[in-house]
């Protein structure tokens, strides 16, 4: 099964387009002859890793709008849920997974933006809060509650929305007519998010929520660390609907508050993660979902060196499952990444601190700009160990040697991240483009950030 995989995800990724620059079919014949004493290269297993998780984005796409399905399962087991529901956060995410695979050759530039044309269209027309999508919509583009009283805008959803769309945007801006309009059609759904509207009447934070019927009631200002810095940047970064300095100091940095960091397995964790619970780190997508475009590489503020904290970040974790305090079965330098996502017991947020003894693949193969070595061999250890837990879209959401448990399932917010992290420590294809924004480049600006030269 897993030669399998691997040569037809290799086969496709490198013949993907016939000479009318069409998708050819996958010739599961290619792996008929794959030798089983086959040892892939660090570059062909991230081809195939990467091909497999931008597909979750392309073929597994909702077929209306051209987002991402909240999730995937392979055993075609939903309950209480609609397998077409949209999810917009994780659609930001596969928005720059598209653009990996232009890169990369899976697709043609023409079929990316064809794509995006139906992208952008449905995103005009579907449900906004003050210009804010929300976490979840119906393929008619009509909200479909997260919880009870979740059925308006979600400012952090969007902001990863918006994240990818500025990407896309930056990739097309000077391109041919038709790609031109797709970028000027992109700005005006930017401008079009009223950031200042979520302060909740002026005040000095972000709320995540709002709600036509609830209004205000889910009161969930965004504050202290966690994944949300790219929704600050970006309210900072508005041309239309800018927040004040005010906002990022008092609301998100807490007064600098936010700076009380501690030291786990000899390393600084550089921001509180946890201002309650006394845990060292939340769990890994917190170094991804901000970071997807927002370039950390020698990304600082009167706050934080942002490339320590995430190296760090992911680096705790890795020596974590090395030391292994709770002796769950498999863990160690090949096997280690804990994060939000599917568990025995539900999604749970999997970190030191609340470990379940499930490990989450995101967490390790995201973090392939942070720590290469450490996440190359826990790819390994995916594709030549353990091929019952990949599939079609790439690794399955999480697994437990511990409890021999996994489910062949994906979720959008899991394996966004990685064909998108995965291509910025290859060549920082997404960072380039995001930073490459002039409203971004004056958000950061304005809010006392400095970036690399």
């Amino acid at each position: 099964m897993r030669l399998i995989l691997i040569s037809i995800a290799l086969a496709v990724a490198s013949l993907v387009m016939g000479c009318n620059g069409q998708k050819t079919k996958k010739d599961k014949s290619v792996a008929d002859n794959t030798s089983a004493t086959k040892v892939y290269t660090d570059e062909e297993l991230l081809d195939s890793v990467q091909y497999q998780t931008f597909n979750y984005f392309w073929d597994g796409a909702e077929p209306i709008s051209g987002l991402a399905r909240e999730r995937f399962h392979m055993d075609n087991v939903y309950p209480n849920h609609d397998k077409d529901i949209i999810t917009t956060g994780g659609s930001g995410f596969g928005l720059m997974a598209i653009l990996v695979g232009v890169e990369r050759k899976f697709i043609t530039r023409q079929q990316a933006l064809e794509r995006y044309e139906k992208i952008v269209g449905f995103l005009e027309k579907a449900d906004r809060f003050h210009g804010a999508w929300p976490h979840w919509l119906l393929p008619s583009g009509k909200v479909t509650p997260f919880s009870k009283k979740d059925n308006g805008g979600d400012l952090v959803e969007t902001a990863f929305l918006v994240q990818g769309l500025l990407a896309v945007k930056e990739y097309f801006k000077d391109g041919n007519e038709r790609e031109q309009k797709l970028a000027d059609k992109i700005q005006k759904l930017w401008e079009g998010v009223e950031w200042d509207w979520y302060t909740k009447n002026g005040e000095d934070v972000l709320y995540w929520h709002w709600s036509p019927e609830y209004n205000w009631e889910m009161n969930f200002p965004v504050g202290g660390y966690n994944e949300c810095l790219i929704m600050y940047v970006l309210a900072a970064a508005s041309p239309t609907h800018s927040i004040n300095k005010s906002v990022y100091e008092k609301g998100w940095a807490k007064n600098g508050a936010i700076t009380q960091d501690t030291t786990y397995y000899g390393l600084e964790t550089e921001l509180n993660h946890y201002e309650h619970d006394n845990a060292a780190v939340g769990p890994l997508f917190w170094a991804h979902y901000s970071y997807l475009g927002l370039n950390p590489k020698g990304l600082t503020d009167q706050y934080a060196d942002y490339w320590k904290l995430n190296t760090n970040h992911a680096m705790i974790q890795y020596k974590y499952a090395v030391d292994n305090p709770k002796g769950y079965k498999g863990y160690g330098e090949n096997c280690w990444g804990l994060t939000s996502s599917y568990s025995i017991k539900g999604y749970a947020g999997h970190r030191p601190g609340m470990d379940l003894g499930v490990i989450s693949p995101t967490a390790a193969l995201s973090s392939m700009p942070y720590t290469p070595k450490e996440s190359m061999q826990f790819l390994r250890f995916m594709y030549n160990e353990q091929d019952s837990l990949i599939g079609e879209y790439g690794p399955y959401d999480a697994f437990s040697l511990e409890d021999n448990w996994y489910l062949p399932r994906y979720l959008a917010i899991d394996q966004g991240p990685i064909p998108v992290m995965i291509e910025n420590h290859r060549s920082g294809l997404l960072w380039k483009l995001f930073m490459a924004n002039t409203d971004v480049q004056k958000g950061l600006e304005k809010l006392g950030f400095k970036t690399q030269e």
